[in-house]
């Protein structure tokens, strides 16, 4: 009786070959079965699973990649610090869905830092190999060389929202425009209105969005837009303290604050604590993400919710399309997608 796992004629791995000889058909045909083509019959397919099954024989993956001239890898790309990515949910949520959308599929992650520019250049001659399929950007920043690098090197690329307006290559990002008015419009309609802004990195373009949406929104409530009540942050903790204690000083009547993240949120916190600034009674705190840090602060944080790991799958989905598509990359320029999912507010005691 064979066993799985049985070692072929010569006493290593079975191959294709015996496969065949086992099935009573063809090499060819065997190849057919293994990469799932449908030009087979059933009985035939039967035979050969069955042979597959008594030999144990495992297909040679990284044979067939080569002769297709793959490499079955995708590279999860962050311009960023190691720091950065263990301290903000925002990347462990991203990897988690780009992590479930390859579950069911042969291609292998790779996790790849790049925020120096040491490890850029090590990226760039990795890349310029060509030993992955594609790449997947997050947290790009307007002057990032990176998606100019995988146009030209040809490799298949997806980012985490657009570099600008103008983006040329397929992205999937949340509504942060939407978002940033569903925040400043949730803080008017609690009373507030003296509500301040904490940015993000500015040359990130959804930073840039969440500041457009929370212009509009104290413009529409005929508040006007006050630039000392908008203060730079970079998305860390450290920063939204650092402009919370900014904007206190500068404006010690505000009332109310949109951060432009939760661990900017996070640092606002302790500097209006710091400041004796009650939350919510003296000053209302919303942030954006939604993430873990929004449900365990004290108080509980307002958040804005972008569904990331959603997005995660999304840009895996957009990826392997790109992947597969044999033309130039050149050529494809007006199929080009912006994917954009929607954002929710969730309101908790903070507000």
């Amino acid at each position: 009786m064979a066993t799985h796992g049985a070692r072929g004629r010569s006493g290593g791995r079975p191959t294709l070959e015996e496969v065949a000889a086992r099935a009573g058909v063809g090499r060819g045909t065997v190849s057919r079965v293994i990469n799932g083509s449908p030009r087979v019959s059933d009985a035939t397919r039967a035979a050969v699973e069955a042979a597959v099954a008594e030999l144990g024989y495992v297909p040679n993956t990284a044979a067939r990649a080569l002769a297709a001239n793959r490499t079955d890898a995708i590279a999860l790309v962050v311009p960023e610090p190691e720091t950065r990515f263990f301290a903000e949910p925002y990347f462990s949520d991203m990897l988690k869905g780009v992590g479930s959308a390859l579950s069911d599929t042969e291609m292998q992650l790779l996790l790849i830092f790049a925020g120096s520019d040491r490890e850029r250049a090590r990226l760039a001659q990795y890349l310029a190999a060509h030993r992955v399929d594609g790449v997947l950007l997050v947290s790009v920043h307007a002057d990032d060389p990176l998606p100019d690098l995988l146009a030209q090197l040809e490799i298949p690329a997806v980012i985490s929202g657009p570099r600008s307006s103008a983006e040329t290559l397929p992205s999937v990002d949340s509504d942060n425009y939407g978002g940033a008015r569903q925040a400043v419009e949730h803080l008017l309609s609690r009373g507030r209105s003296r509500v301040a802004h904490i940015t993000g990195r500015l040359d990130v373009y959804g930073a840039q969005r969440r500041v457009d949406g929370y212009r509009e929104a104290m413009s529409d409530a005929g508040l006007g837009v006050d630039e000392g009540l908008i203060e730079a942050g970079d998305f860390t903790e450290e920063g939204g303290h650092r402009a919370m204690a900014v904007l206190l000083e500068r404006h010690p009547d505000i009332d109310a604050v949109f951060a432009a993240s939760d661990v900017t949120a996070a640092g606002a916190r302790r500097a209006l604590r710091d400041a004796g600034r009650r939350i919510p009674e003296d000053v209302a705190l919303v942030g954006y993400d939604d993430s873990a840090i929004a449900r365990h602060m004290e108080p509980p944080l307002t958040s804005v919710r972008q569904p990331i790991e959603e997005m995660g799958r999304r840009m895996i989905d957009l990826l392997l399309t790109e992947v597969a598509d044999r033309r130039p990359l050149a050529s494809r320029g007006l199929e080009r997608r912006q994917m954009v999912l929607a954002t929710e507010l969730v309101s908790r005691s903070s507000s």
